[in-house]
């Protein structure tokens, strides 16, 4: 892999001196080159602000659901330390590679995932990279691999607001950003971070979604609220962002992402691709 080493800051802060500074512009100037060989008409991110909420998760359920509806999809695992992305698809096969190019790998259904698991031996090797290699390998990932013709290409972004999110929102024609959370409030002041880093950087957000919201008991149909009811709403309310979703936590979920199948679970009962389909 290439790497990449990043320039000065060239934000307006001339006591700043990061390699990468928040506030530097988002002009043209910023974005990678694009492969001819691509058209991918809307570039979305998946972030949180902390680890453990099942961002991949909603990644790869968001995919699939747009899969379902017609679109043409794809999925960027930016997330290179943790990728967790061709687990939850059941995808092993190691990506083709063309004078052109990587070609990305097809789920059961017809879905192009490039992920760094891809990429190893062994599924379970560690990645231990330093941020600007990182960095460089998801510039890789956008202008090496040949996505072709995408309505959608999904990228599922490491937790946090450090270099790989950064060189995401820096660097990729986004059309906005989706936020994941969790109902602890723990989870919620996190990710107030992350909507304020995608503000800050004039990266729209296109809404929120809650996961492990609740469990919903077989018997009585009772919600009942292991981590505390979370404040979901009120957050949307407050910042003024579409709910896209409430998911419970429910045993068959894990068990299709465990299996390989998260293709299968009816997420349209639970996440509504349509309001984000509005925004576009």
């Amino acid at each position: 892999m290439t790497n990449y080493a990043n320039n000065s800051c060239n934000c307006s802060n001339e006591k700043c001196g990061q390699d990468t500074c928040i506030e530097e512009t988002r002009s043209s100037d910023n974005k990678e080159k694009k492969n001819v060989l691509n058209n991918i008409k809307h570039v979305i991110a998946v972030m949180s602000g902390k680890g453990g909420v099942g961002k991949s998760t909603v990644t790869a359920l968001l995919a699939s659901s747009l899969y379902q509806k017609g679109y043409k999809v794809g999925i960027l695992d930016a997330d290179i330390t943790g990728p967790s992305i061709p687990k939850l698809f059941g995808i092993k096969e190691m990506p083709q590679g063309t004078e052109f190019g990587l070609l990305p790998v097809k789920s059961k259904k017809g879905i192009e995932i490039m992920s760094i698991n891809l990429l190893l031996p062994h599924e379970d090797d560690p990645v231990i990279w330093r941020g600007p290699i990182i960095s460089g390998v998801i510039k890789q990932f956008w202008e090496e691999v040949i996505w072709g013709d995408l309505d959608f290409l999904l990228v599922d972004l490491p937790p946090g607001t450090g270099d790989a999110p950064l060189t995401v929102l820096q660097s990729l024609p986004l059309k906005g950003v989706i936020i994941v959370t969790s109902p602890q409030d723990l989870a919620n002041m996190v990710v107030r971070k992350a909507i304020n880093m995608a503000t800050k950087m004039n990266i729209p957000i296109l809404g929120l979604v809650e996961n492990m919201s609740y469990i919903e008991c077989p018997e009585c149909n009772k919600r009942i609220y292991p981590f505390g009811k979370g404040k979901i709403q009120e957050m949307s309310e407050e910042f003024k962002l579409p709910l896209l979703g409430v998911l419970p936590l429910q045993l068959s979920l894990s068990l299709k992402g465990d299996e390989g199948k998260i293709e299968e679970f009816p997420v349209e009962d639970f996440l509504k691709t349509d309001l984000l389909l509005l925004q576009l």
